[in-house]
């Protein structure tokens, strides 16, 4: 028997999932860059390191497999490539993280609502994160054309790695997930977030920063600028770790760690090793110094019913090779880009 999609087309049936463990559950972009913050400004001792690494579950079986060989994008010149997930679960129960009490992908039951590459360059002098709107129209393999989010819930996490990576020509190099219930433990953990939203400043929790972030109906460009609301928001976290608050309290700068592994894994192909590296490799990078922006769209339509964004194959292209070159840096200095400003509607 076969489902449907939103515009009514037929689905494939559903592929069967062997229910995954509470340890199999993902995120690591967001995790590793807070953990960051704290390290590497001495709010807790080295020691922190093997100690949180160690607590960080990971995934198995998260990468695409039995690829074409023109479907395999090649290594990038330099640095690592994120792919950050935020998965909208119709479960009321968490889904990832150690207090996931359901499986992190059901057949139709999960669709991913925000994404982003995060590019870390080599010389790891900042970061750079590229938001890729949830209704862009795109190719899913084995399924046509339809919007981007749909992968994620047709697939999990494999089919949407090989969406982007099909999208882009950009190697993914681990994978983060975090469904909203670990969004709201998140932002209480740092005791929530101050956001200026159409010239008022804001304290939010975490459930009133989920409601922020969601939003897109009274926007004026729609998920353009719900995109910028998530990137505002994962900078204002990243702000709030990195107070001297924070830093400077050891006892606060655990608890906080605690709380963020609590709703954190990583794919198993970044072992403990591999986490303290990254963590040391990237403690001079800073909010203020990281780069966030859209990927490149002409604009807005309407396609099979449905309100969808159209991608900017040509610019898009230019993005993306830049990615893979790992001068990211140089392709911002000479292009225009819909960046992040200091605050967004």
């Amino acid at each position: 028997m076969t489902k449907e999609t939103e515009d009514g087309a037929a689905a494939p049936a559903p592929v069967p999932v062997r229910r995954r463990s509470r340890k199999r559950k993902v995120l690591l972009g967001v995790a590793a860059l807070l953990a960051v913050g704290v390290i590497a400004a001495g709010g807790v001792g080295w020691w922190a390191v093997d100690h949180y690494t160690d607590r960080v579950e990971r995934i198995p079986n998260a990468f695409p497999t039995h690829l074409p060989a023109a479907a395999q994008p090649s290594a990038s010149a330099g640095g690592e490539t994120f792919l950050l997930v935020g998965v909208d679960s119709r479960s009321d129960l968490p889904t990832t993280g150690k207090n996931a009490k359901a499986p992190e992908w059901t057949y139709g039951a999960q669709r991913s609502d925000t994404m982003m590459l995060v590019h870390l360059p080599k010389d790891h002098s900042s970061a750079y994160v590229v938001s890729l709107p949830r209704d862009s129209w795109v190719d899913i393999p084995g399924h046509g054309t339809a919007k981007l989010n749909a992968a994620f819930s047709w697939g999990g996490p494999p089919l949407l790695i090989d969406t982007v990576q099909r999208l882009t020509d950009v190697k993914v190099d681990h994978l983060a997930v975090i469904d909203w219930d670990g969004f709201k433990r998140l932002t209480d953990a740092v005791g929530g977030v101050d956001l200026t939203v159409d010239g008022t400043r804001r304290h939010m929790n975490g459930t009133q920063a989920l409601v922020y972030v969601r939003e897109r109906h009274s926007l004026p460009r729609g998920d353009l600028d719900r995109t910028h609301r998530q990137q505002y928001f994962l900078r204002a976290v990243l702000s709030k770790v990195m107070d001297p608050g924070t830093l400077s309290n050891p006892l606060k700068a655990g608890q906080v760690l605690s709380r963020l592994t609590e709703s954190v894994s990583v794919d198993d192909r970044l072992g403990n090793g591999d986490l303290r590296d990254l963590l040391w490799s990237s403690r001079g990078i800073r909010p203020a110094g990281m780069v966030f922006m859209n990927a490149p769209v002409t604009g807005t339509g309407m396609i099979k019913g449905q309100s969808v964004v159209l991608l900017d194959r040509t610019k898009d292209r230019i993005l993306w090779d830049a990615m893979r070159k790992d001068s990211l840096k140089a392709y911002v200095a000479g292009h225009r880009t819909d960046r992040l400003g200091a605050s967004t509607p």
